[in-house]
């Protein structure tokens, strides 16, 4: 996602705060790649003080302005091969998956407040959607699905709360990704079409889609025959 922001020009996209646990070698490279695009920040997203830091350190650099997006991407998924009855890390799942969106959201609405986009979008999954659970039910991690319908239902109470201050708050799925997480080959996009895809949803949506669960959009997906579909529509809670 954040080279794709950085190849779009300055007057769509300014200054990217890309925000990393530990160093990156990828993202150095980007940084020298597009100088002055991108500011690395250190944030460790189940910590929260180093979310506070984080924060002070992108207002410092913002020098009075605000913040147009926030994107909150971190997440775990872990198995439990022998069902929900042997699951045993659920606490695990919900500090990272969706204690931590509060904390950063809370950590930066501030910023998100005086900026003109006051966009927020918490990359979830379609694992976590009660409507769909039966399509995934082959997928040993309850743990992952659970607090991914958590994560959703805290989306959708910040958004209802902000609403009227312009805000557009909402969930998005960007696909069965070739990531670590996504599973590599055995998985439907490359990083780089649902990075895309998951961007230009992000960046293109409006109030009609606030609190809404946002699909991406993939030509050709648009009627895939197996689970994932991605025609751009929305899920079902």
């Amino acid at each position: 996602m954040v080279a794709h922001l950085a190849s779009l020009p300055s007057a769509e996209v300014g200054v990217i705060f890309a925000t990393i646990r530990s160093d990156s070698a990828a993202l150095n490279e980007l940084v020298a790649k597009y100088p002055g695009r991108i500011s690395i920040i250190k944030l460790d997203a189940t910590d929260k003080s180093s979310i506070e830091k984080a924060a002070a350190e992108v207002e410092h650099q913002l020098n009075g302005k605000g913040l147009d997006v926030l994107i909150n991407n971190a997440g775990k998924m872990g198995f439990s091969p022998a069902g929900i009855k042997t699951m045993n890390d659920l606490e695990d799942h919900f500090i990272t998956n969706v204690v931590s969106v509060q904390l950063v959201t809370q950590a930066f609405i501030s910023l998100l407040e005086k900026g003109k986009g006051k966009k927020i979008a918490n990359i979830s999954s379609t694992f976590g959607t009660i409507g769909k659970a039966q399509q995934f039910i082959a997928s040993p991690a309850p743990a992952y699905k659970i607090s991914k319908a958590a994560l959703n239902a805290l989306t959708v109470q910040w958004a209802l709360q902000y609403e009227k201050a312009g805000f557009v708050i909402f969930p998005i799925s960007p696909g069965w990704l070739k990531t670590d997480l996504g599973g590599g080959d055995i998985a439907d996009l490359p990083v780089e079409v649902g990075a895309k895809a998951t961007l230009d949803k992000i960046l293109g949506a409006g109030k009609e889609q606030n609190g809404k669960f946002l699909n991406i959009h993939v030509k050709g997906w648009e009627n895939n025959a197996g689970v994932n579909s991605y025609d751009g529509l929305g899920f079902p809670w």
